[in-house]
């Protein structure tokens, strides 16, 4: 009998041992505590993507990261450390994305993630600024005959499972009284992997990714886009809900991408406007004043991120726009004064 009970609390002590290991990568922010201060001890941000949609967050055969919700993840790390490499990224699922956020496992989301009111309450996050500004549509082939949403009739969608897009498409369904199969997958990689294998007649999406998408298939043209959207798609980054102080941090990195774009400020003359006698320029630079210091950083924190990232447009326009393979026009992810919806609240 004592043998057993021996064994039997080996067992409960290396099980307790495994346990703990695996929650050592977990820093849940203890009360009283902001997860800025964790970062800045860490030494690095850990930022949590998706790794597998090109021109948002893509992870090659090399291991490097590019897309739009990489290079935040870059400015919040120069920001911080003036180091936008000071940083790890951790792919996620889009159902295990939030999990893994208010688990500690990340530090902030920057992963095609739609606001939306119940994620902004019931789930417990906290929304950055819209990065880019989307919309759903369905992906399908040239050929099929379909013209419609209507035409889905009796036939099947793929759609990854656990995202706002699932969601849309069961509404539209449902409002249309179309009788349509859903095939669901975890990850959007196995999801355009099945409609590429002809399992599904369609392919539904924020219409940038399936845009993105399309120009990897063997033959591009053979692929149409629905001119339909069924939804609206505000991508944000999002960090854990009552927590200001990193809030703030992420909220205004990403606001100073857009208002250096405003001001004409980018990684080629930021050296150059520092010099400006222009006082909302030299304010925004910290050259004068300290509203870095508010955020707990350096007052150049924005220099830091120009010269180390860029400003918005330059950010969109090698991953999205005219310097990347998709030539996606800016539309509603312009500057307000061009027709946009980028608006960012002054630096004073």
């Amino acid at each position: 009998m004592q043998k057993w009970l021996y064994l039997l609390l080996t067992i409960l002590l290396f099980s307790t041992y495994l346990t703990s290991c695996e929650n050592s990568q977990y820093e849940s922010t203890p009360p009283g505590k902001s997860r800025l201060d964790i970062v800045k001890n860490r030494g690095k941000l850990i930022c949590g993507v998706e790794g597998g949609i090109p021109g948002f967050s893509y992870v090659d055969e090399n291991g490097n990261y590019s897309g739009i919700d990489v290079d935040i993840c870059r400015a919040i790390a120069a920001a911080l450390f003036e180091a936008p490499n000071a940083l790890e990224y951790t792919n996620l699922d889009s159902t295990e994305r939030f999990s893994a956020l208010n688990g500690g496992k990340v530090d902030m989301l920057s992963r095609n993630t739609t606001w939306t009111i119940s994620r902004d309450t019931t789930v417990g996050l906290e929304f950055a600024p819209t990065v880019f500004y989307d919309g759903q549509s369905i992906m399908l082939r040239a050929d099929s005959g379909i013209k419609t949403i209507q035409d889905f009739q009796d036939k099947s969608i793929c759609v990854e499972a656990g995202t706002t897009t699932e969601l849309n498409l069961t509404d539209n369904l449902r409002q249309r009284n179309i009788e349509a199969e859903t095939l669901t997958f975890q990850q959007a990689d196995p999801a355009y992997a099945a409609y590429a294998d002809g399992r599904c007649d369609g392919m539904t999406s924020d219409k940038s990714q399936l845009l993105h998408r399309r120009v990897t298939f063997p033959n591009p043209e053979q692929h149409i886009i629905l001119n339909i959207s069924l939804s609206k798609e505000p991508l944000s980054p999002a960090v854990v809900n009552n927590d200001s102080a990193w809030f703030d941090v992420v909220k205004w990195v990403i606001y100073a991408l857009i208002e250096a774009e405003e001001l004409g400020i980018t990684q080629a003359n930021v050296d150059e406007e520092k010099n400006s006698d222009d006082p909302t320029i030299r304010r925004f630079l910290g050259v004068e004043g300290n509203l870095g210091e508010g955020l707990g950083l350096t007052n150049d924190f924005t220099y830091r991120v120009i010269k180390q990232v860029g400003n918005y447009g330059e950010i969109y326009d090698r991953n999205l726009g005219e310097n990347s393979p998709y030539k996606l026009p800016r539309g509603q992810n312009n500057l307000w004064k061009n027709g946009g919806l980028l608006y960012s609240p002054p630096f004073r």
